[in-house]
C-alpha cells in the first residue's frame, strides 16, 4: 500500500490526506459530502393546510433522472432504480453497477477498477460528475483504461464500509463522492474523496490522477496487486484482533466506570454557549443526546452520580434547544437539514435526510417525556408533518431524502445549494408586507444585506440571502414594538404559512431520492412509535403502522423469510443487510408496545432468528455487517461505533434483551452478553464513540423492567397505558397478556398471568412478578427509576 501510494506522490499530494473535516462552503477548495471520522478520533404551516396538500410528496419534485430530451450517452446504470445510479446513466463514462459482469471485465482484460460511491443528494458527487464524469475527454481515458462502477451508498452499504474503512485508515477521514482504485480482484490500492478536474489547493486533479494510476498499473501490476492483497490482510487483521465474545468477557466490563468514562468526555467537549459538543461542522448526533438522557434516567437518584446525571440531561435539552432555534431547522417547511458548517446550528448543508428526522423525532419525543415541555413535542411533531407531508410514498412507506441544491427560479439554467430555503430581505417584505416582516424579520434575523457569513460562501450561492434562525424571544419582541406576545406569534403564525404558501408555488422543489430503504423504515416506525405512543395520537400510530405494512409487503420475502434492501418502482434484487434487519426489529418492537398488535412482535422474533442465521459471529460474538454468501465483499465486517446512523450491533444488543425478555429466549440472551464480550475492548478504550452500545449495555447490566397488563376492558386498561408512555424509563418493556398470542406460547409467566380478568399491571424483573397494581399512582411509582 505505502510504496504504491509512494508513486503517485509526484502529483504533489499525500493520497487522500487532503480531505478536511473543514465545511464545504467554508473553504476555497471543496469538501466531500457527508464527511466521516471515526468518533474515537474526534471529538409551520398549519395542520390542516399541510394536510390538504400532502398528496404532491416526493411525485412533484423536480429530478434529473428526467430527460427533456433524447440524450447523447446512455450506460448500463439506465436499467438500475437507484435514483443516483440513474443520474449517471446519460454520462459519456461507461459506468457499470457494482457485479460479476464488471468483475469478470476487469479480470478478462486485466483493467484496473475504478469505484466511484456516492448518493442522490450529495453535493460534491453532483460537482465532481459534472466536471470530470461529463467530461468527453476524461470519459474516454476512463473507458480505455478503467473499467468503471457506480455505487449507491444507500443501496449497498456493505461496498461503502468496506472501502470507506480503507480510505480512513490511510488517511483519518472520508465522505462522498468516494473514489476508489481496486484491482481486478475487488482488492483497493488507492483511493480519496472528491478530486478537482485539475491540481489545485493540494489536491490532484482527477484527469492527471487517472493517467499516473494506468502508468503504475501498466509497469508494475503485480505488485500494485501484492501491495493491494496486503491492504486486504491488514483489515481482515483488524476484525481478527477482536476479543473473543464471550459471556466472562461481558462479565468483567463495569457499566457504571465506562458510562462515566462517555459522560466525562461530553462534558469536557460541550459547547456551553452552542450546545453540541464539537466545532464546526456541527451535526446533531441524536445518537449522543439519548445516550445523556439515559444516563440521566439511570442515575439521576444515586447519590454518588445524581449530580452528574442532571448534567448530562441539562446537556442534552440544552442542545435540543438551539438546533431547534438554528437555520439547520426549516422553520417554513418543517424537518431538519443535515449538518451546520458554523458553530452556532446557523448555516447548514441543506440536504434533508430521513434517518436525521427518524433519530431526532425520537430524542425530541424523549426530552419531551422527560420535562413535559410542550416546545419539544411542537418540534416532534414539525418533524412528523414534514415527512408525513414530503417523504411519504403513498403506499406508506417513506422516501430516502431531500437535495441541498435547486433552482432559484423556474427560469434559472443552474442549481444553487439552499435556494429554496434562503430569502431576500426585500421579498420577505414584498411577500410579508412592512408592518408583518419587521416583526418576522428580527425574530428569524433577517438583514438587508443577508445574515451568512461570507466565509462560509466562497461560491457565492448565498450572496444577500438569509438563513433562517430564530433570533430573539415573542415576548421581548413584543416588548421592543409595543405589541402583545399574542399578537407577534399570530403574525409569526401567518407569516410562515404565507411564505409556505410562496416556496411551493413559486420555486422548483430540490431533487427527492424517492427510493424506500428498510433501515431507515424501520428508524421512522421506531420514532413514530414511539411519538404515537407519548403523544397518544392514533393518526401519527397510522403512519408507523402503515410503513411497517409496506416494508412487509414489498420488501419481505415470505418464503425465505428475508428482507431486500430497498424499493424504487418495486423492489431490488439487493439483500437486506444487518442494519435491514436491526432497525426493522426495533421498530417492530416499539409498534408494538405502541399497538399491543402481536403479529408485530410475532415479525420481529422472525426477523431476529433470520438475522442470526445470516450475521451472527458464532466464533466471537457480534454480528457481520453482510451475510457470508456475499463474495463480493472481501472483509465482512462489524460496526460497534455510532456515525450518522445507529451502530446495527448496538441495536441488535438491545433488541435481543428486550426480545429475549418477551419471550423468554435464553439463547437471546446469551448472544446479547456475548455481543458485549466482542466489543468489550472498545468499549473501555472509545467508550463515547459508541454511546448506543453503552445505552444497550446499561440495559442489559440493569435488567429489563417487564411490565403485564391484564384483563380484557379496554377502558380499565386505558388509564395505565398511558402512565406507561409518558414516562420515560429506557429499561421498561410493556406486554399484553392475551389468552391464545404468540408472547402467551412463548412465556409462562404471560401465559399464566393471561387468564386474569381483572385490570391489573405487574411489574417484573428478573423472571419474577411482584404482585397485581390497580391504583394508577402507586403503578407510575412503581416502575419509574
Amino acid at each position: 500500500m505505502r510504496s504504491i501510494a509512494s508513486r503517485l506522490r509526484s502529483l504533489s499530494l499525500v493520497q487522500a490526506r487532503t480531505v478536511s473535516s473543514t465545511p464545504a462552503r467554508a473553504l476555497l477548495r471543496p469538501t466531500p459530502c457527508g464527511i466521516t471520522r471515526s468518533l474515537a478520533t474526534q471529538s409551520h404551516p398549519s395542520s390542516a393546510f399541510a394536510k390538504s396538500l400532502k398528496v404532491r410528496a416526493c411525485a412533484l419534485h423536480t429530478s434529473r433522472v428526467v430527460q427533456a430530451e433524447i440524450p447523447k450517452y446512455t450506460n448500463r446504470l439506465v436499467n438500475e432504480k437507484s435514483p443516483y445510479l440513474l443520474q449517471h446513466a446519460h454520462n459519456p463514462v461507461d459506468w457499470y453497477p457494482w457485479g460479476k459482469e464488471a468483475f469478470d471485465k476487469a479480470i478478462n482484460e486485466n483493467k484496473p477498477i475504478f469505484l466511484s460511491i456516492g448518493y442522490s443528494t450529495c453535493h460534491w458527487c453532483h460537482v465532481m460528475e459534472h466536471e470530470s464524469f461529463e467530461n468527453e475527454e476524461t470519459a474516454k481515458f476512463m473507458n480505455e483504461h478503467f473499467v468503471n462502477i457506480k455505487v449507491d451508498r444507500e443501496e449497498n452499504p456493505a461496498v461503502d464500509k468496506l472501502y470507506m474503512t480503507y480510505i480512513q485508515l490511510i488517511s483519518g477521514r472520508g465522505g462522498w463522492p468516494m473514489s476508489v482504485f481496486l484491482t481486478p480482484e475487488l482488492s483497493p490500492f488507492f483511493g480519496g474523496t472528491y478530486f478537482p478536474p485539475g491540481d489545485q489547493f493540494g489536491t490532484p486533479g482527477f484527469r492527471p490522477l487517472l493517467e499516473r494510476v494506468s502508468e503504475i498499473w501498466s509497469a508494475a501490476s503485480d505488485k500494485v496487486r501484492e501491495d493491494a492483497e496486503a491492504t486486504i490482510n491488514q483489515l481482515r487483521s483488524v476484525v481478527d484482533s477482536k476479543p473473543m465474545g464471550t459471556e466472562d468477557a461481558a462479565s468483567q466490563l463495569h457499566p457504571e466506570r465506562l458510562v462515566y468514562s462517555a459522560f466525562k468526555y461530553f462534558e469536557s467537549t460541550f459547547d456551553a454557549e452552542n450546545g453540541g459538543f464539537t466545532p464546526a461542522p456541527k451535526f446533531p448526533t441524536p445518537v449522543q443526546l439519548q445516550f445523556l438522557f439515559e444516563y440521566f434516567a439511570y442515575f439521576r437518584k444515586d447519590e454518588h452520580a445524581k449530580e452528574n446525571a442532571k448534567e448530562a440531561l441539562d446537556m442534552a435539552l440544552y442542545t435540543l434547544k438551539k438546533i431547534a432555534m438554528g437555520g439547520i431547522h426549516d422553520h417554513i417547511g418543517s424537518g431538519f437539514h443535515r449538518y451546520s458548517t458554523d458553530k452556532s446550528w446557523h448555516v447548514p448543508h441543506f440536504e434533508k435526510m430521513l434517518y436525521d428526522q427518524a433519530q431526532l423525532l425520537s430524542v425530541y419525543t424523549s426530552a419531551y417525556q422527560i420535562t413535559r415541555d410542550q416546545g419539544y413535542a411542537n418540534v416532534a411533531k414539525d418533524i412528523i408533518q414534514y415527512i408525513s407531508r414530503d417523504l411519504q410514498h403513498p403506499a406508506g412507506g417513506f422516501y430516502s431524502a431531500e437535495d441541498a441544491d435547486s433552482y432559484p427560479t423556474s427560469k434559472s439554467s443552474k442549481k444553487l445549494e439552499g435556494a429554496f430555503y434562503v430569502w431576500e430581505d426585500s421579498q420577505l417584505e414584498d411577500i410579508l408586507g412592512p408592518k408583518a416582516a419587521k416583526v418576522f424579520n428580527r425574530y428569524y434575523g433577517v438583514n438587508k444585506g443577508g445574515n451568512v457569513n461570507p466565509d462560509l460562501d466562497p461560491h457565492n450561492e448565498l450572496a444577500n440571502q438569509n438563513v433562517l434562525a430564530e433570533q430573539a424571544s415573542v415576548d421581548d419582541i413584543a416588548k421592543e414594538l409595543s405589541m402583545t406576545p399574542e399578537q407577534v406569534g399570530s403574525i409569526l403564525s401567518d407569516a410562515k404559512e404565507k411564505l409556505w404558501k410562496y416556496r411551493e408555488n413559486h420555486r422548483p422543489k430540490p431533487h427527492c431520492d424517492d427510493k424506500i430503504l428498510t433501515s431507515w423504515n424501520g428508524l421512522m416506525i421506531s420514532g413514530l412509535a414511539q411519538a404515537a405512543n407519548a403523544f397518544q395520537n392514533k393518526e401519527i400510530l397510522k403512519l408507523a403502522t402503515d410503513a411497517a405494512e409496506f416494508i412487509h409487503q414489498e420488501l419481505y420475502v415470505t418464503k425465505t423469510g428475508t428482507l431486500l434492501r430497498s424499493y424504487r418502482s418495486g423492489a431490488s434484487d439487493i439483500n437486506g443487510f444487518l442494519d435491514d434487519y436491526s432497525f426493522m426489529i426495533q421498530g417492530l418492537l416499539d409498534l408494538y408496545e405502541a399497538t399491543f398488535d402481536e403479529k408485530w412482535v410475532s415479525w420481529a422474533y422472525d426477523l431476529q432468528q433470520k438475522q442470526n442465521e445470516l450475521f451472527y459471529d458464532t466464533s466471537k460474538g457480534g454480528y457481520f455487517n453482510v451475510a457470508e454468501s456475499d463474495k463480493s465483499i472481501l472483509v465482512r465486517l462489524k460496526d460497534e461505533q455510532d456515525g450518522a446512523e445507529p451502530s446495527a450491533n448496538a441495536v441488535s444488543l438491545r433488541n435481543l434483551v428486550r426480545l429475549g425478555t418477551i419471550l423468554e429466549q435464553e439463547d437471546y440472551v446469551v448472544k446479547a452478553r456475548n455481543t458485549v464480550g466482542s466489543f468489550s475492548t472498545s468499549l473501555t478504550e472509545f467508550s463515547f464513540a459508541m454511546p448506543t452500545l453503552l445505552g444497550s449495555f446499561l440495559l442489559m447490566a440493569n435488567g429489563v423492567k417487564q411490565i403485564v397488563l391484564t384483563g380484557q376492558d379496554e377502558s380499565q386498561l386505558k388509564p395505565f397505558e398511558q402512565v406507561i408512555s409518558q414516562v420515560f424509563v429506557p429499561n421498561k418493556v410493556a406486554v399484553r397478556a392475551k389468552k391464545g398470542g404468540f408472547i402467551e406460547k412463548k412465556n409462562p409467566i404471560v401465559a399464566q398471568l393471561a387468564n386474569e380478568t381483572k385490570a391489573a399491571a405487574y411489574v417484573c424483573e428478573n423472571f419474577t412478578c411482584g404482585l397485581p397494581v390497580e391504583d394508577i399512582k402507586t403503578f407510575k411509582a412503581k416502575i419509574e427509576l
